[in-house]
C-alpha cells in the first residue's frame, strides 16, 4: 500500500514552467509518477515535455484529475499556492520551497487540518515510494523497494540511510521528508501513525535532530500507540547551544532539544538509538530480520 505516494498518485506540479520545477517534474514523471498538469498563472495552455499547463490548480483538478500537489514556487508565492491547492481539494501537498514565514505557515496548519489535507513541508525533499512514485527531489536511484518506513526531518541523512539500507539488501515502503522548519505541515506522530496502518511497512526508522519537542512527543506516542518497531537516529550530539544548525528548526536552547535529551526520551521507551547512519541501518537490519 505505501503511504502519501503511491499508484494512485496523480501530480500537479506549481511552478512546472520554471527551471526546477520543469526539472524535478520531468524527473518525478521519468520514475513512474503519474503527473498529469503543472501550473503557472499567465501560462495556461502551453505543455512542457508534453505535460499540460493550467493557469489555476481548480483546473488541474477538474481537467487533469490531480489530487496531490508539488509546490516548486518562490517562498513568497508558495503560502498562496497552498491555500489554492487546499481550496481545489487537493488531498496531499507537498511543499518543497523554503523560506515561508513561520507565522505564515501557522495561518496555514490550522487552516488546513480541519480540512483533513496531508501537507509535507515547507522545506522538505518530498516523498518517495520505491517502485511507485515519487515527488520530491529525493534521489530514488539510492533507494530500493522493501518494507521499511523512514521520516525525517533531514533530507541529506534520510539519504544516506536509505543508501545503507540498500547496501545491506534491504529497502523502503515509503521514505518521507516533513521538513526542517519549526513550524512543518506534518509532525513525526502524523507519518508514524500511517506506517502503523501500512501493511507494507514493517519496521520504521525515524530520523530526527537538534531543536523543538517533536522527537520526545513522537516517543510518547510509540510507547502508547506503535505495535511496530521504531529505531532512530538524532543528529547535533555536537552542536554548540543557541546556534542553529542547517534547518531554521535546528536550534537548542538552553537544555532543551538537546540530542541527548531526546536519545533518552527515546530509549526510554525501547526504541534503539543509532550514533551513525551506518549503525542506525544496521540496527533496522537487525529489527527486520528478527521479525522474519
Amino acid at each position: 500500500m505505501a503511504i502519501i505516494v503511491t499508484e494512485e498518485t496523480r501530480l500537479v506540479v506549481q511552478g512546472l514552467t520554471g527551471s526546477e520545477g520543469s526539472f524535478h517534474g520531468v524527473r518525478n514523471r521519468d520514475y513512474g509518477t503519474n503527473v498529469v498538469a503543472g501550473v503557472t498563472p499567465g501560462k495556461g495552455g502551453q505543455d512542457v515535455q508534453g505535460i499540460p499547463v493550467f493557469d489555476t490548480v481548480a483546473e488541474a483538478v477538474t481537467e487533469a484529475g490531480a489530487n496531490t500537489a508539488m509546490v516548486f514556487v518562490p517562498a513568497r508565492f508558495a503560502a498562496d499556492a497552498i491555500y489554492e491547492d487546499i481550496d481545489a481539494g487537493i488531498e496531499t501537498i507537498i511543499c518543497i520551497a523554503e523560506g515561508l514565514p513561520a507565522h505564515e505557515m501557522l495561518l496555514i496548519y490550522n487552516y488546513m487540518r480541519p480540512k483533513g489535507v496531508t501537507l509535507l513541508g515547507p522545506n522538505c525533499p518530498g516523498a518517495l515510494s520505491p517502485g511507485k512514485a515519487n515527488v520530491g527531489i529525493i534521489p530514488a536511484e539510492v533507494f530500493r523497494e522493501g518494507r521499511i518506513g523512514l521520516v525525517s526531518r533531514s533530507g541529506t541523512l534520510t539519504y544516506q540511510i536509505g543508501y545503507e539500507l540498500a547496501q545491506l539488501g534491504l529497502g523502503n515502503s515509503t521514505i518521507v521528508g516533513i521538513g526542517g522548519d519549526p513550524v512543518v505541515g506534518s509532525s513525526f506522530i502524523d507519518i508514524l501513525a500511517k506506517f502503523e496502518a501500512d501493511d507494507e511497512t514493517e519496521v520504521v526508522v525515524m530520523v530526527g535532530e537538534i531543536g523543538g519537542d517533536e522527537e520526545e512527543k513522537a516517543a510518547r506516542y510509540i510507547d502508547a500507540e506503535m505495535s511496530k518497531p521504531v529505531v532512530a537516529y538524532i543528529a547535533g550530539f555536537t552542536a554548540p547551544p543557541g546556534k542553529t544548525m542547517g534547518h531554521a528548526g535546528a536550534i537548542i536552547s538552553g537544555s532543551s532539544g538537546t540530542a541527548q535529551a531526546k536519545k533518552e526520551a527515546l530509549e526510554v521507551v525501547g526504541v534503539r538509538v543509532g550514533t551513525t547512519p551506518t549503525e542506525v541501518a544496521e540496527l533496522a537490519a537487525e529489527t527486520a530480520a528478527a521479525r522474519a
